[in-house]
C-alpha cells in the first residue's frame, strides 16, 4: 500500500447501469466528473469507464457484462456514493440545472458539513458535501 502516502485513492466505487452512456452524461454534465476512460464492447455497451472528481474515481459499466463481477452484481443496487466538493451550492446548482432529481437541498449539518443529496436516473444516491472523513477540522 505504498501509493497511499502518495495520495492515490485506495477505494474505487463501482456502479453498474442499464444505460451506462446516460449515466456518464449525468455524472460529467450534471455532477462535474471528468471522463478519464471509456471502453466499449462491440455491441456498444460500456465495458469499463473511469470518471474522476478531485483525487477520487468512480468506475462504472453496463449491467449487461459477463464474468464473475457481472454475475455477482446482477440485481445489485441502488448504491450510495459520497463525494467531497468545495463549493456545495455551486455544485448543487449545476446538478439541478441538468435536471437531476434532488433529494435534499444544500444543508448545514450538525457535524460541520454542508451537503446535498441527489438520485440518478437508475436510483443511485449521490451525496456531495464538504465533510472529508479523517481530515482535520
Amino acid at each position: 500500500m505504498a501509493d497511499v502516502a502518495k495520495g492515490v485513492p485506495t477505494i474505487y466505487p463501482t456502479v453498474l447501469y442499464d444505460d451506462a452512456k446516460a449515466a456518464i452524461r449525468t455524472l460529467t454534465e450534471g455532477f462535474g466528473f471528468t471522463q478519464e476512460a471509456v471502453y466499449e464492447g462491440e455491441n456498444g455497451s460500456v465495458l469499463h469507464a473511469e470518471l474522476s472528481c478531485g483525487n477520487g474515481t468512480v468506475v462504472l459499466g453496463s449491467r449487461s457484462g459477463e464474468g464473475v463481477f457481472a454475475r455477482a452484481m446482477a440485481g445489485a443496487g441502488p448504491a450510495g456514493v459520497y463525494v467531497v466538493v468545495d463549493e456545495v451550492d455551486e455544485h448543487f446548482a449545476r446538478a439541478k440545472e441538468f435536471g437531476v432529481e434532488i433529494l435534499m437541498e444544500p444543508t448545514d449539518q450538525d457535524y460541520g458539513s454542508r451537503d446535498y443529496m441527489a438520485r440518478d436516473a437508475e436510483g443511485n444516491v449521490w451525496s456531495f458535501g464538504t465533510y472529508a472523513p479523517g481530515s482535520a477540522d
